[in-house]
């Protein structure tokens, strides 16, 4: 394999691929990239047997071939040289020299054959959107996927598709968001899949406001292929959650008594000054509302206490609730609305917080001392 390529393409596709790469892998072929070379480009893979990132980039191929090498290293060299143009050349030995100007480097690596091979797909149920649609679905919900290794099926987003719509929905039992756009679906494409959390994490990093995404998903794994108008590819695959996702719906509450409107950007503030006042043992807010004001309060007798008011639009009754103030502040950071809704009933139902636009969150409330 031999090939010329720029720096800033190298760096985009390793960039891109990276992350997936385990530190702590016992197969050493799995700390590797692969590289191939063919035509005009140089597509970079790598994976750790659940999710698998492809990336294509630009290059001048004078001999086409493949190999594979340890993917931190080949980062680091190529993110320190100085010259524009780096060339690339690999012998039957596995080992890839790297020039670029005054500089010289031979790296081992091991053969493209012991790779695992990309996952293929099928491609009988396939959506088409743009990466900015999946990339602001994902923001709103991501943040509210369980941790919870005993839970696994809540480890990761439930996507359904069905009926001309997209719905995404995240939770980890004290908490869960929601939000669906209008897609095209065809009737075979319909469907529900559970997408893991690494690779939710994955989407958010690689999504761009531009370009397309094409959807396709099977019985256990689905892909993501994101093209942009200059070229740039990336194909993720991953492994999907087995299991069914539990019954959302039954969480989401009734008619609501009061629904309040909230500046999004003074709220979140005043939730975070809020936050620094509690502790481990003490970690709730209370936020009462009264006639035009709510009073936000944190107290955590071995810390202290903080008391904020904000001028609201309320006539209703006083009613005091209290949250865990990081369940409220995630989705308002996840949020570019300037006007939110809260949605309650009374103290001890769930609160909903939601927006003029599909979007619903529902917090569990916490015990009033």
């Amino acid at each position: 394999m031999n090939l010329t390529i720029a720096k800033d393409q190298i760096i985009a596709g390793l960039q891109a691929v990276q992350n997936v790469v385990s530190t702590r892998t016992t197969l050493p072929i799995l700390s590797n990239v692969l590289l191939r070379a063919e035509g005009n480009h140089l597509e970079l893979t790598a994976t750790d047997l659940d999710v698998t990132v492809a990336c294509k980039v630009e290059a001048k191929v004078t001999k086409p071939g493949a190999t594979t090498v340890p993917v931190k290293k080949l980062f680091g060299i190529v993110r320190e040289l100085n010259g524009g143009e780096i060339e690339i050349e690999t012998d039957e030995k596995n080992i890839t020299s790297i020039r670029s100007g005054g500089s010289f480097f031979k790296i081992h690596g091991l053969g493209a054959d012991e790779f695992p091979p990309l996952p293929k797909m099928k491609d009988e149920k396939k959506v088409s959107l743009t990466q900015e649609t999946v990339r602001a679905m994902l923001k709103k919900t991501s943040f509210a996927v369980s941790t919870d290794e005993s839970r696994y099926v809540l480890n990761g987003i439930y996507i359904s598709l069905k009926d001309h719509k997209m719905t995404l929905v995240a939770t980890d039992g004290r908490r869960l968001a929601l939000v669906d756009e209008e897609v095209d679906i065809s009737e075979k494409s319909s469907g529900e899949f559970i997408v893991p959390a690494k690779a939710v994490n994955e989407l958010n990093r690689l999504l761009q406001d531009k370009g397309n995404v094409d959807l396709n998903f099977g019985e256990n794994q689905a892909s993501f292929a994101l093209k942009d108008e200059k070229e740039f590819s990336v194909l993720l695959v991953t492994k999907l959650i087995e299991g069914n996702y539990p019954n959302y719906r039954q969480v989401i509450p009734g008619e609501a008594k009061e629904r309040i409107a909230l500046g999004r950007e003074e709220l979140v503030q005043a939730l975070r000054r809020a936050e620094i006042m509690t502790s481990e043992k003490a970690n709730s807010v209370k936020l009462t509302f009264g006639k035009n004001n709510l009073t936000i309060t944190a107290n955590s007798p071995e810390v202290g206490e903080a008391r904020e008011t904000l001028a609201i639009n309320y006539k209703g009754k006083e009613l005091a609730i209290a949250f865990n103030p990081r369940y409220l502040i995630d989705p308002l950071n996840a949020l570019a609305e300037d006007e939110v809704f809260i949605e309650l009933i009374d103290e001890l139902s769930p609160g909903v917080l939601k927006i003029n636009g599909p979007f619903l969150y529902v917090v569990m409330p916490m015990r009033l001392n």
